[in-house]
């Protein structure tokens, strides 16, 4: 078993990499039932796409967020009920709620925080800062930022992450057609900006 789901251009396809559908229910069963072992060949499955994900969404709090989403996953999981699509969309729509409770607690630190003289970070150059041991990633999410939130949100769980537009769909509150329409627009923006970016390079040498 691979550790990251594969994404397919055929929606109707089931994703993941799981050898058979029985093999995830056994699995899931297995960690409903308390087994570790179980629980940790979901948390290897999803874990890393996950981190991926919270990236983007949650820049500068990926590791808390990540440690929410699994706390909950672990104090719903015996009562969860549905097959492995289900699973993956409950653990992103769950990372999904969780990064937004992180950036309105953000905007009301920031909001109080200028008391007695002190100087809040820039955010902004908080979080690049985070990322300065990786200058692919930094790139990335430079180019991200150039989207809508919408726009960005869409892009993370279809191109990153590796979910189908249903998935995305459910996961987002959004119909099929908006996330298509969404995720060709990114595209087409983000291919807009690498294009000018190659120009203005071009005419500093």
């Amino acid at each position: 078993m691979t550790t990251d789901p594969v994404a397919t251009s055929d929606d109707t396809k089931r994703m993941g990499d799981w050898a058979s559908i029985a093999e995830f229910d056994r699995t899931l069963r297995s960690a409903q039932a308390g087994d570790e072992l179980a629980f940790g060949a979901l948390w290897r499955w999803l874990h890393p796409p996950l981190l991926r994900c919270l990236t983007v969404l949650a820049p500068g709090y990926v590791d808390d967020v990540a440690s929410e989403v699994w706390l909950t996953v672990t104090r719903g999981l015996p009562a969860f009920d549905g097959d492995e699509r289900d699973f993956r969309a409950w653990v992103f729509t769950t990372a999904r709620r969780r990064a937004i409770d992180w950036a309105r607690r953000r905007n009301r630190e920031l909001r109080f925080a200028p008391l007695g003289g002190f100087d809040v970070a820039d955010p902004v150059a908080t979080s690049s800062s985070l990322v300065d041991a990786d200058a692919e990633l930094a790139a990335a999410l430079t180019l991200l930022g150039r989207l809508t939130p919408d726009q960005r949100e869409v892009v993370t769980l279809r191109v990153i992450v590796g979910l189908t537009v249903g998935e995305t769909a459910t996961i987002v509150h959004k119909s099929d057609g908006a996330v298509r329409v969404l995720c060709h627009r990114a595209l087409r923006t983000l291919a807009q900006h690498l294009d000018a970016d190659e120009m203005a390079r071009g005419v500093t040498i």
